[in-house]
Order: C-alpha cells, then sequence, then structure tokens
C-alpha cells in the first residue's frame, strides 16, 4: 500500500475500528455493506482487510484477507490471511469473483497499479467493489469538511488513541486523490457505477467490472 500509512495503521491497529465506528457515528459497516451486496457469489478478496471487520458482510463467500500490516492482520478473525500489497498481489490469474476493498485506496501508492492487479486476479465478469472516504462535490460543503477534518481527526485521535499525528496523516489522504468519478474512470476494468453516502457525500462506493 504505502510506506508512510503501513507505520501509522501498525501503531493503531487495537483502537482502529472503535474510533471509526465513532467517527462514522455508527455507519462504516452499513457503507461496507452496502457495497459488498453488488459482490458476486464465490471467492473474494478483501483488499486491505485490516482487522477483518468486513468478515460479516460477506455472507457465505470463500474469503481471502490481504493486508500489509501485519499487527492488523493478527487481530483479524478471517482464517485465510496474506500479508501483501494490493499493487503487487501474490496470487495467479483469474482466482477470485470479486475484490473488496472500503476504507483502503486513498492510501494506496498507486491507484492504477492496484486497479491493474485487480483486473489481473479476477475471473471474467468478475466484480471489484470500491468504499472509501473522498470530499463532497459541492464547492462550499467541501471546504468545510476541509475545515472539519483538520480539527476533528486530530482531536479524536489525541482522545481516543493517543496519536494526533496519525490522524492528521489520514485527513491530508482525503486530498490525495481526484473524485471517484474521475480516479477509477481510467482502468482495465469498466466502471459500472459510483454513489455518495453519508454527510454530504464524503463516502463513495464503485462497482467496476472485468470485461
Amino acid at each position: 500500500m504505502s510506506a508512510k500509512s503501513d507505520p501509522v495503521f501498525a501503531r493503531i491497529a487495537r483502537r482502529y475500528d472503535r474510533i471509526n465506528r465513532l467517527l462514522s457515528l455508527g455507519h462504516e459497516q452499513e457503507w461496507r455493506r452496502r457495497g459488498a451486496d453488488h459482490l458476486p457469489p464465490g471467492r473474494v478478496l478483501d483488499l486491505g482487510s485490516g482487522t477483518g471487520a468486513a468478515l460479516e458482510i460477506f455472507g457465505d463467500r470463500e474469503v481471502i484477507a490481504l493486508d500489509p500490516v501485519v499487527e492488523m492482520l493478527r487481530l483479524s478473525p478471517i482464517r485465510h490471511r496474506v500479508a501483501a500489497v494490493g499493487e503487487q498481489l501474490p496470487f495467479r490469474d483469474e482466482t477470485f469473483d470479486g475484490v473488496f476493498s472500503a476504507y483502503v485506496f486513498r492510501n494506496l501508492t498507486s491507484v492504477p497499479r492496484t486497479l491493474e492487479e485487480i483486473h489481473r486476479v479476477l475471473r471474467p465478469g468478475g466484480r471489484a467493489v470500491v468504499v472509501d472516504l473522498t470530499r463532497p462535490k459541492s464547492p462550499v460543503s467541501r471546504v468545510v469538511h476541509r475545515i472539519g477534518t483538520a480539527v476533528l481527526l486530530p482531536l479524536v485521535g489525541a482522545v481516543f488513541a493517543g496519536a494526533p499525528g496519525e490522524y492528521r496523516y489520514l485527513h491530508r489522504t482525503l486530498d490525495a486523490l481526484p473524485p471517484p468519478e474521475e480516479l477509477l474512470a481510467h482502468s482495465p476494468l469498466r466502471l459500472e457505477r459510483v454513489w455518495r453516502m453519508g454527510m454530504n457525500g464524503f463516502v463513495y462506493g464503485a462497482v467496476l467490472e472485468k470485461k
């Protein structure tokens, strides 16, 4: 993923899910579920799986968890876990029916390379689902959101994780990439749809398909 983000997540691994629930007002799993509803049955790669918080939304699918942060994977209830990065997936071509990635893409070293790897490991007709954070579309809402995260994220990090610097980094990742409609438009995968969730649409979901 990213040499900058990996140490951040290693330090906050045990408190990461609790703080996510707080910051999302308890909606982070609902947003994951809305994305996972678009996954096909079969074998799914949970890319950037972290502590395995998404496991319950996958139903009876076979799940492989992948994350570069070993401290996160150690906390995961998912049986099959692999420590690796999205830019270099250690799987054979056409291994998975679906790929799911939640709250990860803005931390990638290379989104284009990761999309190429997802395309490679997906079977024909397979789907990739991405859920992540972004800035709202409205210019006014975008400014308000930027100010809010600049203040709120380090404060929450300091109070609940003792890590204000780590959450200041997470604030900066929200401006690291273009909007999802632009970010995902040019890849080997066909972009089927993008939708917005959360207050002022600061969370997005996207479905991509392998032709």
